[in-house]
């Protein structure tokens, strides 16, 4: 193969920049690489593999030195990567085509010499399937469009008219120098089908619809702090979510947790658990467009499988498909994983969550009668399974987990007080089985000391049991609100990072990286407690843990600044969104 066609170097997480349009996503590196892409949908097999050391990749990078930078046009997924070099400026500005079609992702790339003159490579390498299928029958009609088939994918590439192929070896490629003169603009644009492609759209046209539907999705959010912020983790959540509602939990798959210990999981499915937070933080910030989506989703699940409700689903609905490897490399310190073992797990808190999402839409009078026929289907199965094992919010193994069971009591006192006065016969009855569920913790869950503990068998302390106080599961003023608060601070919190629990006698941060849902949840907590300055510090100092281009992953490595885990990780930024609010309605 030859020099022009290697493959692009995987870079450290954070800086990465996403592209998204609902339907897929891309990452996009400081090089102009995208080594990331499923097509046509999230949970399809990658086209742009090279993340994960496999093939595919479309790069557009200056041929001489240059120092990388890159911002987001505010509320868009429009990202401009810039480069400055020893000639000039270049900007490739890139975007997915929003709003994106179920069958067809469109790729914008216009390149722009900003300040002098400006040249660049473009390589494109294609194959579907992870690199299973390379490009076949490529063909040039000799005015600077390319056509291809990769499987059942259609490729069509315009904008270089003078790109040559390169058949040598295994997976063919497009290879391409551009200049352009101080100021000139040149577009390229690549579109990704699983349906024939009918003629071509105009660049113009396609960049002037994707502002202007990123200007209609993302709302203003008023007074909120760290607004810039909280429009992008927005916009974020919004390129994850689809037709359905359904919000992607991560755009890929197999990047570690931690890259020494080679942890990894494929997050490109819809979590219930994601789904009720990002529906709460939505309705939090009067965001009803995502709201909807999240309770259209979950209320569609509990219809159809009621007590069988699975952790998550793919953004259709469909079953998630068990876990198998790839024969590939994978990102370094990590494998190459598809699919998930959670289709094999009973996750309690998923009724509670989703009764928390279903009051939240309910209090902003946006719960039909599908919506309140599903909370009643929650609160049965949790009358029904409460006191089962399940996998618990980390995913672990079973056990009577105390986060689970004190959920699904916040959950039926939330969908309990927002229920018409018409139903308070049922509303009460919610409320006593809520009664019942957190006495049965107490008995069993209580630490000597005054906590929560983590289950009646695991004495330790886990960060996501300041959860329950925050939705409603006991008082704030509880006594045992408070102690677990304190046993948080005291057990698992450095320097306002907080970690989700202990693994063993090593250093909190020898075992993982600090885990931001946490950090936020203690910002959360310090509010509630009254304790506004120190919600403030931990506010800012989660919020900043993110590369240039603004995206949290799951995992943020205190010592190393760098993010650990699939990326982006939409909780965290559904949080984000939440705790900016909910500070801002505070001060």
């Amino acid at each position: 193969m030859s020099k022009s066609a290697t493959a692009p170097a995987p870079h450290a997480l954070r800086d990465y920049a996403l592209l998204a349009d609902g339907h897929r996503g891309a990452l996009v590196g400081p090089r102009g690489d995208i080594g990331w892409m499923c097509a046509p949908r999230w949970d399809s097999g990658a086209v742009f593999a090279s993340l994960i050391g496999g093939p595919g990749w479309f790069s557009v990078t200056p041929t001489g030195s240059f120092v990388w930078g890159g911002y987001y046009e505010d509320g868009t997924l429009i990202w401009r990567s810039r480069w400055v070099t020893t000639d000039g400026t270049i900007e490739c500005r890139e975007a997915l085509a929003h709003p994106g079609d179920p069958h067809r992702a469109v790729l914008l790339r216009q390149l722009v010499a900003v300040d002098g003159p400006a040249e660049v490579t473009v390589n494109l390498q294609m194959a579907a399937g992870y690199g299973e299928h390379p490009l076949r029958k490529v063909k040039h009609d000799g005015q600077g469009c390319w056509t291809a088939r990769a499987a059942d994918l259609h490729l069509r590439l315009t904008g270089l008219p003078d790109a040559r192929t390169d058949d040598s070896g295994s997976h063919p490629h497009l290879t391409a120098r551009l200049r352009l003169e101080a100021g000139e603009r040149h577009d390229l644009v690549l579109e990704i089908s699983d349906q024939p492609l009918d003629v071509p759209q105009e660049p113009g046209r396609l960049w002037r619809a994707t502002e202007a539907a990123w200007a209609a999705d993302v709302p203003d959010l008023g007074a909120v702090l760290g607004r810039r912020d909280a429009r992008h983790a927005y916009a974020v959540l919004r390129g994850m979510t689809g037709p359905s509602g359904g919000t992607v939990a991560a755009a890929t798959t197999s990047l570690p947790e931690r890259a020494e210990q080679g942890r990894n999981y494929d997050y490109r499915f819809v979590w219930i658990r994601d789904q009720a937070y990002i529906g709460q933080a939505a309705a939090t910030a009067g965001a009803d467009a995502l709201l909807d989506g999240s309770v259209r989703f979950v209320t569609a699940r509990l219809l159809e499988h009621g007590p069988g409700l699975a952790p998550a689903y793919t953004t259709t609905g469909g079953p998630v498909p068990g876990l198998r490897t790839l024969d590939l490399p994978g990102y370094p310190g990590g494998f190459d994983v598809v699919g998930n073992r959670v289709n094999r797990q009973f996750q309690l808190d998923g009724f509670g969550e989703s009764l928390l999402l279903l009051a939240a839409a309910a209090r902003r009078d946006r719960l039909d009668a599908d919506g309140w026929r599903a909370a009643k289907a929650a609160a049965e199965a949790i009358a029904d399974r409460h006191r089962e094992k399940d996998a618990g919010i980390w995913e672990l193994q079973p056990d009577h987990w105390t986060h689970s069971r004190l959920t699904c009591a916040a959950g039926l006192r939330a969908i309990a007080t927002a229920h018409p006065a018409s139903g308070r016969g049922l509303a009460a009855g919610w409320e006593a089985l809520a009664d019942r569920i957190v006495a049965e913790a107490d008995r069993d869950c209580l630490h000597p000391t005054g906590r929560w503990q983590r289950s009646p068998s695991e004495q330790g302390v886990d960060a996501a049991l300041l959860l329950p106080a925050l939705r409603g599961a006991i008082p704030a003023d509880d006594p045992r609100t408070r102690a677990t608060l304190d046993a948080v601070l005291a057990d698992l919190a450095e320097d306002h990072y907080c970690y989700r629990f202990r693994h063993d006698q090593r250093p909190l941060e020898d075992a993982e990286g600090a885990f931001l849902l946490c950090g936020f949840l203690v910002t959360l907590a310090h509010q509630q407690q009254g304790d506004t300055g120190e919600a403030l510090r931990w506010f800012e100092r989660n919020r900043a843990a993110c590369g240039p281009p603004g995206l949290y992953a799951e995992e943020f490595d205190v010592a190393q600044r760098q993010l650990r885990g699939n990326l982006p990780q939409a909780f965290v930024h559904a949080l984000m969104l939440e705790t900016a609010h909910r500070l801002a309605s505070g001060l």
